[in-house]
C-alpha cells in the first residue's frame, strides 16, 4: 500500500540544503525536533502513524521557514511500511543526510503483570523500529556521509520499576546505537540523545521530578531538540556517544 503523503512545498529538491527524516515527528518531542532542524535550514520530512492532522500542521509550520517538507505515514513495526515510507521520503527530499529515530511508545505496568503482547509492542516500536528504519536509510546516509540520532532515555541506565519493558527497550536501543556507530563507520556517525523527565503538560509528578533535578527545573522538548541539533551539525568525528538531557537528575 502506498503510504499517505502530505507534501506542501512545491518545486524540486534543493541539494544545497541538508535533509532530515524524523520518525514520530507529528507531536511532542518529535515535533520540536523537526521544527528545530527546519529552523537551522534543513529540509525535513516527518513520519506519522495515526496523527495525520497533526502531521499536516507540522509540515505547514516547517514550510514557513522556507524549506521543503513532507509527512509520510509509517508504522515502524512493519518492515514493508518502513521500506515504502523511507523510499517515499527520500524521493521527496532528493537524498538523506540525517535520520532521527524518535518514534516510540511509553507505558506503565508492574513488571510481574506485563503481558507478552505489551512486552513485544514496546520492543517492536522502541528497538526493532529504529533498526528497521536505519537499515532502510543506510544506503542514502552512506552516500551523503550522513548521521543517525536515536532517542534513548534516562530509564535505560536507571531502574524504573513500573516501566520495566520500556527501560529494557531503551537500554537495548542505546547499545544498538553503539553497534550501529561501529558498523556504519566511517561513512555514517551514530549517536544517542537520552532525555530525563521532559515536561510537556501539567502533571502531578512534575514538582517531584523538579525537586530531584540539580538544575532546578524539568526538561523541555526544546532542550532535547537542541541536543539532537548538536549531533546533527557538530563534528562528524563524534560517534557512538549518548548525551543525557536530564538536568543532572541521573547523577
Amino acid at each position: 500500500m502506498t503510504p499517505a503523503i502530505v507534501e506542501l512545498y512545491s518545486g524540486q529538491p534543493d541539494r544545497t540544503r541538508k535533509t532530515a527524516l524524523v520518525t514520530g515527528g507529528a507531536r511532542r518531542i518529535g515535533r520540536e525536533i523537526a521544527l528545530t532542524l527546519a529552523r537551522s535550514g534543513m529540509d525535513v520530512a516527518i513520519t506519522f502513524r495515526e496523527s495525520e492532522a497533526a502531521a499536516e500542521g507540522v509540515v505547514r509550520e516547517i514550510e514557513s521557514f522556507g524549506v521543503r517538507s513532507a509527512a509520510v505515514r509509517m508504522d515502524v513495526r512493519s518492515e514493508a511500511s518502513v521500506r515504502e515510507s523511507v523510499a517515499a521520503a527520500v524521493g521527496i527530499l532528493g537524498g538523506l543526510d540525517l535520520l532521527v529515530n524518535n518514534a516510540a511508545v511509553f507505558e506503565s505496568a508492574p513488571l510481574g503483570e506485563i503481558t507478552l503482547e505489551q512486552w513485544d509492542r514496546v520492543f517492536e516500536s522502541n528497538t526493532r523500529g529504529p533498526f528497521l528504519v536505519a537499515r532502510e536509510a543506510l544506503p542514502h546516509l552512506k552516500a551523503a556521509r550522513g548521521r543517525i540520532v536515536n532517542l534513548g532515555s534516562l530509564g535505560a541506565d536507571h531502574v524504573w520499576p513500573l516501566h520495566g519493558h520500556y527501560c529494557a527497550s531503551k537500554a537495548a536501543l542505546q547499545m544498538l546505537s553503539q553497534v550501529m556507530a561501529k558498523s556504519f563507520a566511517p561513512e555514517v556517525s551514530v549517536n544517542c540523545v537520552a532525555p530525563g523527565y521532559i515536561e510537556m503538560e501539567p502533571l502531578e509528578a512534575a514538582d517531584r521530578f523538579r525537586a530531584r533535578t540539580p538544575m532546578g527545573r524539568n526538561g523541555t522538548p526544546e532542550d532535547v531538540a537542541v541536543a539532537v541539533l548538536f549531533f546533527a551539525t557538530g563534528p562528524h568525528f563524534i560517534t557512538g556517544q549518548t548525551l543525557a538531557v536530564d538536568g543532572g537528575m541521573g547523577l
